[in-house]
């Protein structure tokens, strides 16, 4: 129930973020060409925007199997065998976060320390920048539950196969097609 709600803010705050950038970045251009003004925190807020749109978004592309991966080598293994190498690769992966979690807080915390402002925009510095261990909390929460499912048998891989997603899907749409009442 927790992880669902965690999901459903995951994406919401995803979609809002983008939202934001795409609604400010319009308006700084109507009111730069149209009435030949700037607003000059608008570049600086749509940055910390998109900052916490790749820290959000790179834990939901875990959680959906988005990312891409070379798995030529993996394909020519066995699949039991290429099911240890998934398993290694998502402990790495586990590191990997812990590390930049770790980093990333380290940071964070030193900016609030010492008292740095923004630029632009009138707040300490280290409040957009929170994104960053946040972002990575959430990716080491993805990791996890991928490992959890590799173990105990649930996934069979890290990464998926897009080639056989777009068979999938050219299927299902050549099905639409053949269907009565399907597309004109």
């Amino acid at each position: 129930m927790i992880l669902r709600w965690l999901e459903k803010l995951e994406e919401q705050l995803i979609a809002l973020l983008l939202a934001s950038m795409t609604l400010i970045t319009f308006v700084q251009v109507v009111a730069r060409y149209v009435f030949n003004y700037s607003f000059s925190w608008a570049l600086e807020l749509t940055t910390f925007l998109f900052a916490g749109l790749i820290f959000l978004g790179i834990s939901y592309g875990v959680r959906v199997g988005a990312h891409i991966g070379v798995d030529a080598l993996v394909k020519a293994l066995s699949p039991v065998t290429a099911h240890y190498v998934a398993i290694v690769a998502t402990v790495l992966c586990i590191a990997y976060a812990v590390i930049v979690l770790y980093g990333g807080w380290l940071y964070v915390a030193k900016i609030r320390d010492i008292g740095i402002l923004a630029q632009d925009l009138p707040i300490a510095a280290w409040i957009p920048r929170v994104v960053l261990p946040a972002g990575y909390a959430l990716l080491l929460l993805r990791f996890l539950q991928l490992l959890y499912r590799l173990v105990t048998g649930r996934e069979a891989a890290l990464l998926g196969d897009e080639a056989e997603e777009a068979l999938r899907l050219h299927r299902v749409d050549a099905a639409d097609d053949d269907a009565p009442g399907g597309r004109a």
